[in-house]
C-alpha cells in the first residue's frame, strides 16, 4: 500500500496551483457556469483561486490549512444545478488530462471532488 498522501504524488503546491489556474479560466469562459463570474472583480476571482488552491491541497494531504467557509455555506444560494456540476466535472477532467494527471490520481481527484457535490448542488435537472 502507498501511504504517499495525494498532494505529493500531483506535485505539490505548485502543481495543484497550476491545475487551478487551467480550471477557472475553463470556468469563467463556459456558456453555462460563467454566469456565477458575472460580477466578480479581479481580486474577488484572485482570492477565489487562492481559496480553491489552498482547499484541494489540505484536502490532498498537503501542508496548507484552507481558512474558507465549508463548501456548503460558500455556495448556498447560487442554485447550482446537477447540470452546472457535470459541466464542473467535465472541465476539471479536460483540465487534468491536460496536465497528463496519472489515471489512480485522476480518479482520486475526481472522487474527492464528486464527494463535495452534496454540499453544492442546490437544484436537480
Amino acid at each position: 500500500m502507498n501511504d504517499t498522501s495525494l498532494y505529493s504524488r500531483l506535485g505539490g503546491y505548485d502543481a495543484v496551483a497550476a491545475v487551478v489556474d487551467d480550471f477557472l479560466p475553463r470556468l469563467q469562459g463556459d456558456e453555462q457556469l460563467g454566469r456565477f463570474w458575472l460580477h466578480r472583480g479581479e481580486d474577488g476571482v484572485a482570492r477565489e483561486k487562492q481559496l480553491l488552491t489552498d482547499f484541494l491541497c489540505a484536502n490532498a494531504g498537503g501542508p496548507v490549512y484552507y481558512t474558507g467557509r465549508d463548501m456548503r455555506i460558500s455556495h448556498r444560494g447560487m442554485r447550482i444545478s446537477s447540470g452546472d456540476w457535470q459541466r464542473l466535472i467535465g472541465h476539471l477532467t479536460d483540465t487534468l488530462n491536460k496536465f497528463e494527471v496519472p489515471e489512480a490520481e485522476k480518479n482520486d481527484v475526481l472522487g474527492f471532488v464528486e464527494s463535495t457535490r452534496d454540499e453544492i448542488v442546490e437544484v436537480e435537472s
